[in-house]
């Protein structure tokens, strides 16, 4: 069963939207088709839209509505230093807490990840991407710790490192490793591979940057 509220329900749809690219960075969200969208009222989307404003998703302007908020590089350092330290808080917590069902489901996602990407729709890989680690990191019982991570991940241009060219594969084999530690309960050995995952993502954002100014 899901327990969290509906707001709380779309709040995680339209975090899955943004992070995998298919709300652009400075694109308009709209409360009336995003409900239409869901078969929903206007009250839980706008409810979920002031979630987001406050974890900075999005930016809310009284006259033109909100907007998904544009990629700061300037703060990406910083808040990679910051991913770094919690998220090997939540991945002990999931080594701690994760049963067989848990692993089997996380699994199943690693799958669908793989074979959005060998496919090539890499906005559904996107997607698929941030329900891996948002079912993993729930498997942390770590609320609090999760709600700064997503805060962060609002701020880390996801959809930047994920378009680049065989970004794919390289996820692919960070996420089976990251798994196969969860698998044996080496909680050393996942927080490694969670940070290895997480340098990679930064290095490939570092080189699509680079290549940017210097076109």
């Amino acid at each position: 069963m899901d327990y969290r509220t509906k707001e709380e329900q779309v709040a995680d749809y339209l975090r899955e939207r943004i992070i995998s690219g298919v709300y652009p960075r400075g694109s308009r969200l709209k409360q009336a088709e995003i409900a239409e969208e869901l078969k929903l009222s206007i009250t839980p989307v706008r409810e979920a839209l002031k979630l987001l404003e406050a974890e900075g998703y999005i930016s809310g302007d009284s006259y033109r509505g909100a907007r998904v908020v544009p990629f700061d590089p300037e703060a990406s350092a910083e808040i990679l230093n910051l991913r770094l330290l919690l998220e090997a808080q939540l991945v002990r917590g999931v080594v701690q807490n994760i049963t067989a069902q848990d692993l089997a489901e996380l699994h199943a996602l690693g799958e669908e990840f793989a074979t959005a990407f060998s496919s090539g729709d890499r906005a559904a890989a996107r997607g698929v991407n941030y329900r891996f680690h948002r079912r993993m990191y729930d498997i942390a019982g770590m609320p609090q710790t999760l709600h700064f991570v997503q805060i962060l991940w609002a701020r880390y241009p996801f959809d930047v490192i994920n378009a680049a060219h065989n970004r794919g594969p390289e996820a692919v084999q960070e996420h089976n490793e990251i798994l196969q530690a969860l698998a044996t309960g080496d909680a050393a050995s996942a927080m490694i591979a969670m940070r290895k995952h997480i340098e990679s993502g930064w290095t490939v954002l570092k080189t699509s940057v680079d290549d940017a100014e210097n076109a």
